[in-house]
């Protein structure tokens, strides 16, 4: 049975100042990697201590928080119309994702660039699995996957792994309303790059572009699985109890550039 949401607050700014503030939006420059379309991303977000996720920060970045609150995120989303290099791949266009993120921040020349980083994604194709371990570095997994809508703004996306199925679940209500600056709604979706830890130590940065969702808040949401096995016992606090906030959110197009990696000395 997924749990009632606690309800998000609607403006604020951390202890740092962070927010409100400008997003970082890339300016688009060459060919992305890889086109898609993001849909019904249904977005779980619990609060953590800063502790257990600091050896998930990579080199060059910096825990990002919003009212001095830390969180990671539980993401089921749809994959669409995916393309690599402007090729549509047979067999992989349409598939699920879902995946546990947590949110960093670096100072470039052009300002603070809010990022995420994943802990851990699962997709139910192996190939885009490879692409994105060996290319990203990412820790993407693959294993059976599938997703209901219900009536009333019901998503449900589940997974298996072994003989136990996991599933993230939310309802949402009202009707979708673009994104709110200063909210934390704004916190968990604005974000336009990703970093990755590399087997050498070094970070791999990389760009995502995508314009400002619509959300609606949710009723009730949940996940259910094992979260130790799934994703490590320094998690299990955090993700077995409510989500301090969750909605859905509609998605739109994404493009994703290719990586570089950070200096040494960034």
């Amino acid at each position: 049975m997924a749990d009632r949401v606690r309800p998000i607050a609607a403006l604020g700014q951390d202890a740092r100042g962070a927010y409100p503030c400008a997003v970082e939006r890339p300016d688009p420059v060459g060919q992305p990697f890889l086109t898609a379309e993001w849909r019904s991303l249904a977005m779980l977000n619990y609060e953590i201590d800063p502790a257990v996720i600091a050896p998930f920060v990579p080199k060059g970045t910096e825990l990002d928080s919003w009212n001095g609150r830390t969180f990671v995120s539980v993401v089921g989303f749809l994959f669409l119309e995916t393309r690599i290099r402007g090729l549509r791949i047979p067999f992989h266009g349409r598939f699920e994702e879902v995946n546990l993120r947590l949110y960093v921040r670096r100072r470039a020349e052009d300002g603070w660039r809010r990022a995420v980083v994943f802990v851990k994604e699962l997709v139910p194709r192996a190939a885009i699995a490879w692409v994105a371990r060996t290319l990203y570095n990412e820790n993407y997994c693959a294993v059976p996957m599938g997703h209901t809508f219900s009536e009333g703004g019901g998503v449900t996306y589940w997974w298996q792994s072994g003989s136990v199925r996991g599933t993230l679940e939310l309802v949402a209500r009202g009707e979708p309303a673009m994104v709110r600056a200063g909210t934390q709604e704004e916190f968990i979706t604005e974000h336009y790059w990703g970093y990755a830890k590399q087997p050498d130590g070094g970070t791999l940065e990389y760009r995502v572009e995508h314009p400002r969702w619509m959300v609606r808040p949710a009723d009730r949401a949940g996940l259910s699985c094992d979260v130790a096995k799934l994703y490590g016992a320094a998690f299990v606090e955090a993700l077995s109890g409510p989500p301090a906030s969750a909605f859905l959110a509609e998605g739109s197009p994404v493009s994703v550039y290719a990586g570089r990696r950070l200096r040494r000395d960034a």
